[in-house]
């Protein structure tokens, strides 16, 4: 409630699509956010998007991305997303983890705030990556099916993460815990992924669906993933290539 009315009311010609729909009444002033992070806005914005108007965009917003995870106190899991799309395309996003090193002890900064845009680059983390002949499968925890642990098997993994939320598993392949991210099954949502899928192509990634098939984010795209997400770091296509057709014939894009 309070970011998408805070964005709404600061830019109200943006399409805001949420996981919470848009308040119907007035919300309180306490919720409503007005400020800036002048670090961000001390950025160049990239040429490409320095003529975009406010109406042409699209964002995308999950306020809790892991609510069962955040339900049974694996606070690690849990992000805030917010992405920011134009023309269909993923460009720009922010991933905050609230209770990030929430276990690290009293005196450790709680909390990060991860965002990028494409064509400037991404920022808030150190980026590293799973030592070069290793797959690490990270696939979810409690949303889990034939399709998907079948798909996960052809990978022939050296090892598999099932943790919870889009989000936590993109920060899995950026921070060097995972290699690729595989669910043969529909069940994300756009608003899942699109903040995620900018942090990591802005790293030299990429997020498909299980086809290889962009992901779209215009305003009347249909909001489920219904065939799967498959994300990498690097070594995408050895990855896209195991993944068995009878998967790819069961997921309708």
């Amino acid at each position: 409630m309070s970011i998408c009315s805070s964005l709404a009311r600061k830019f109200p010609k943006l399409t805001i699509i949420g996981e919470e729909d848009l308040p119907s009444e007035e919300v309180d002033q306490e919720l409503i956010e007005d400020s800036q992070w002048e670090e961000i806005l001390k950025q160049p914005c990239p040429s490409q998007y320095s003529a975009i108007k406010e109406e042409d965009l699209v964002v995308w917003v999950d306020p809790l991305d892991g609510t069962k995870e955040y339900t049974e106190g694996l606070l690690d899991n849990v992000t805030v997303l917010i992405g920011i799309a134009y023309e269909g395309k993923a460009i720009a996003g922010v991933i905050n983890q609230p209770y990030y090193n929430y276990e690290a002890g009293p005196d450790a900064v709680l909390g990060r705030t991860i965002w990028g845009v494409l064509g400037l680059g991404a920022f808030g983390f150190q980026l590293k990556e799973v030592p070069a002949g290793k797959h690490i499968i990270t696939t979810t925890r409690s949303h889990s099916n034939k399709l998907v642990t079948d798909c996960v098997a052809a990978m022939n993994p050296d090892a598999v993460l099932r943790v919870g939320g889009a989000g936590n598993k993109i920060i899995q392949l950026i921070g060097g815990k995972a290699s690729a991210y595989v669910f043969a099954s529909p069940g994300c949502k756009k608003w899942d992924t699109c903040a995620p899928e900018v942090i990591l192509h802005a790293v030299g990634g990429k997020l498909t669906d299980i086809h290889g098939n962009v992901l779209q984010y215009h305003k009347d795209v249909k909001h489920m993933n219904s065939a799967g997400v498959l994300a990498t770091l690097r070594n995408y296509d050895y990855y896209a290539s195991r993944v068995p057709e009878s998967i790819k014939n069961a997921l309708v894009p």
